[in-house]
């Protein structure tokens, strides 16, 4: 059996795609600029699905984040990837998503001193699926009131992966409950 390297799209500081780079040697102290997304699930009410991250990632084992990330395969559409990762992650099948903040973009260090160094466009999509997470990403969930969210953000913002935090606020405002 062939074991088959997930890898990322690197990017140029202009976003346009310069090359390729397996996955699990990427996310160093010293990132290069790469291709991601994320996605920020609700159901049919409106509460927010966040999930705290598995305790063996390698970057921000252990903390709050959205519903689910990931990174497009060189040459997968972005669409495709979210499906994909939303399979993956959470075992659901998206029932709608649109992007949200197609321009998104961040650095950020964790406690580890590994970086993060994404244009990452934002998603939100809706599914009606029951969850079953993969334990490998995702230790614990719960479905919230994003204005809640906001407001444990905000006191206890190192809890939170930097990602939800800088993209909550924007999705909360425009995503109608």
């Amino acid at each position: 059996m062939t074991v088959v390297q997930e890898q990322v799209v690197l990017l140029s500081d202009a976003g346009i795609p310069i090359g390729v780079a397996d996955k699990a040697t990427v996310h160093t102290a010293d990132t290069q600029l790469h291709l991601a997304f994320s996605c920020h699930v609700f159901d049919q009410g409106g509460r927010l699905l966040v999930t705290r991250r598995a305790l063996a990632k390698r970057t921000w084992p252990g903390v709050w984040t959205n519903s689910f990330c990931g990174h497009p395969a060189p040459g997968e559409a972005m669409g495709d990837a979210v499906v994909r990762r939303a399979d993956a992650e959470l075992g659901v099948t998206l029932d709608s998503f649109e992007i949200a903040l197609p321009d998104f973009r961040y650095r950020a260090v964790d406690a580890a001193g590994v970086v993060e160094n994404e244009i990452c466009p934002v998603y939100t999509a809706v599914v009606t699926d029951s969850l079953q997470p993969n334990p490998d990403e995702v230790c614990e969930w719960q479905w919230v009131d994003p204005d809640a969210l906001l407001t444990a953000i905000a006191a206890t913002p190192w809890a939170f992966s930097p990602w939800l935090t800088l993209q909550l606020g924007p999705i909360a405002r425009t995503h109608p409950a």
